[in-house]
C-alpha cells in the first residue's frame, strides 16, 4: 500500500516503478491500472508527461471493446472500478505484470462485484494507492490486506477475533503494535508534516477531469449554438460591438463546465447530467478532510458554492462561507482560523482580497479565472507572511473544454486583460476573433 498524503505524487511513483520494471526487463506482461472514472483523464495525462516511453491503453467508454485484442501490446492499461465486472472475462484472462488499484478505499468492502474481479486479477504484483488506508474501521485495512497478501491477516472472522475487537473496544495497545508490526513491510506511508523540509512552499497541481457522456452531450449542444450565435454577432456588428455577446457566450460554456446545473436549461433536468468536477472534488474533500488538511474553496460563482453546499452536508462535512451576500465576515474567519471547520468556501469577488486565512494548507481553484493576477491573490489568501506549512494549490480544469483552451491562451499571449471576462474592470477586451473562433470550436 502506497498511502502517501495527497499531492506527494504516489500516480508518478507509480509510473516511474512501472517505467523501471519495464526498462530493467522484468515486466513481461502489461500493467493494468483500476482507477475511479474521474482519474481516467489524469493517469493518461501523468503517463504522458512523466513516463512519455510506456505504450498506454485507456479502456473506457463504449468503444473500448475494439481495443482488448491490443491489450498484451501495450506497457499500461487503465480502466475503472465501474468497468471491472462487465469486461471481468477479458481482464481476468490476461496475464498482468502488476495490478495498480488507484483510491484503493474504493473497494474497502471485499463483498462488491468490483472487489472480487480484482481478486481474481492474475498479477506479479498488487499495488494500492490511497491517502486513507483506513477511514472507518479497521476492517477496511483488512479488506486492502485481503487483496494484496491473502492470508497475512487471517480471514475475516480471524482478524476481527484476534485484531479488530481487542483495539476497537477494548483498546488493546499490545495488539494495535502487533498489527502495525504485521504489516509495516507492506505499507508505505510519508505526510506533508513529515516531508515539510523537502516541498517548496507552494506547490502547484492541475487536476484534469473528463466529462461524462451527458455532461459532454450538453456542453457541445450549448457550443455549437453560442458559436453560430457569436458569428452572426461579428457578422452584423463587428467584433468589439459583439462583446456582449461575445463574452456570454463563454459564460455560459464555462457555467457547463462546473455542472450544466448552472445554466438551469430544461435539457439539462431532462438528461439528469451531473457533474464530473463536482464529483471529482468531493472525492478530494474526503481525502483531504481526513488527512486533517485545511482547504479553501473558490469558485467564482455563487451559484456553484450553493450545490457544492449540499454535498458538503450530505457528507456531513462542516465548513463556513464568504460570498457576496455575508455581511458577518469575521465570524466564518474565526472560526476556520480556529479549527472548527476544514473548508472554507469563498466566491471571488467576496473573498480575493482582505482576508488572512493562515490556517489553510490547500487551496482549490474550482473554476480558471483566466487572469492570473486575480488567482494569486486567491491563493495568497493562505500563501503569506505568517504561513509555516507548505501550500498545495489544485486547480481543477475540464478536459476538451474552453476551460482547457483558456489555459493553453492564456500561456500563449501572457495575461490576458482582465476586461476580458471582467466587464467592470474595464478595458479592451484583449483578444482576437480568430481567439474566439479557436475558443468555441470543437476539440
Amino acid at each position: 500500500i502506497l498511502a502517501d498524503d495527497m499531492g506527494l505524487g504516489k500516480t508518478v511513483q507509480a509510473l516511474a516503478h512501472v517505467l523501471a520494471d519495464r526498462a530493467e526487463g522484468r515486466a513481461k506482461a502489461p500493467s493494468l491500472v483500476v482507477a475511479p472514472t474521474s482519474l481516467m483523464a489524469n493517469w493518461r495525462l501523468e503517463a504522458q508527461r512523466f513516463a512519455p516511453a510506456l505504450k498506454v491503453l485507456t479502456l473506457h467508454g463504449r468503444e473500448r471493446k475494439e481495443h482488448f485484442d491490443a491489450i498484451a501490446g501495450h506497457d499500461l492499461v487503465l480502466t475503472t472500478f465501474a468497468l471491472l465486472p462487465r469486461d471481468r472475462e477479458v481482464l481476468t484472462a490476461q496475464p498482468w505484470h502488476a495490478v495498480i488499484v488507484d483510491e484503493a478505499q474504493n473497494v474497502k468492502n471485499p463483498q462488491t462485484t468490483a472487489a472480487q474481479v480484482l481478486r481474481q486479477l492474475q498479477a506479479n504484483q498488487r499495488i494500492c494507492l490511497t491517502g486513507t488506508p483506513i477511514e472507518n474501521h479497521l476492517g477496511e485495512l483488512w479488506a486492502l490486506m485481503d487483496f494484496l497478501n491473502p492470508g497475512l491477516l487471517g480471514d475475516r472472522r480471524h482478524f476481527a477475533r484476534g485484531f479488530r475487537g481487542p483495539i476497537e473496544k477494548g483498546g488493546d495497545q499490545a495488539r494495535r503494535e502487533a498489527l502495525a508490526r504485521r504489516i509495516r513491510p507492506f505499507l508505505l506511508r510519508r505526510t506533508k508534516a513529515q516531508v515539510a523540509s523537502e516541498l517548496p512552499a507552494k506547490t502547484e497541481i492541475i487536476e484534469h477531469v473528463e466529462m461524462e457522456p451527458a455532461q459532454s452531450a450538453i456542453y457541445d449542444a450549448v457550443r455549437l449554438a453560442m458559436h453560430q450565435k457569436v458569428r452572426d454577432a461579428i457578422a452584423q456588428k463587428g467584433f468589439e460591438r459583439s462583446r456582449i455577446i461575445i463574452l456570454d457566450a463563454l459564460l455560459k460554456l464555462r457555467q457547463v463546465c462546473c455542472d450544466p446545473r448552472l445554466l438551469k436549461l430544461p435539457s439539462a433536468k431532462k438528461t439528469a447530467a451531473g457533474s464530473a468536477k463536482l464529483h471529482r472534488l468531493m472525492e478530494m474533500l474526503e481525502e483531504l478532510v481526513d488527512e486533517g488538511r485545511r482547504v479553501l474553496l473558490f469558485s467564482q460563482f455563487t451559484s456553484m458554492l450553493a450545490l457544492i453546499e449540499e454535498r458538503l452536508a450530505a457528507q456531513h462535512i462542516d465548513f463556513v462561507k464568504i460570498t457576496g451576500q455575508v455581511k458577518d465576515r469575521a465570524t466564518p474567519v474565526e472560526r476556520f482560523q480556529a479549527g472548527e471547520v476544514p473548508v472554507f468556501l469563498i466566491s471571488l469577488k467576496a473573498g480575493g482580497t482582505g482576508l488572512n486565512l493562515t490556517a489553510a494548507d490547500t487551496v482549490i481553484l474550482y473554476d480558471p479565472w483566466w487572469n492570473p493576477a486575480v488567482e494569486a491573490q486567491a491563493i495568497d489568501r493562505s500563501h503569506r507572511i505568517g504561513q509555516d506549512k507548505p501550500v498545495f494549490v489544485h486547480r481543477l480544469v475540464t478536459l476538451g473544454t474552453i476551460e482547457e483552451k483558456m489555459l493553453e491562451l492564456q500561456q500563449r499571449k501572457g495575461a490576458l486583460a482582465a476586461g476580458l471576462l471582467d466587464p467592470e474592470a474595464g478595458g479592451p477586451l484583449d483578444i482576437s476573433a480568430d481567439d474566439i473562433e479557436r475558443l468555441l470550436t470543437e476539440g
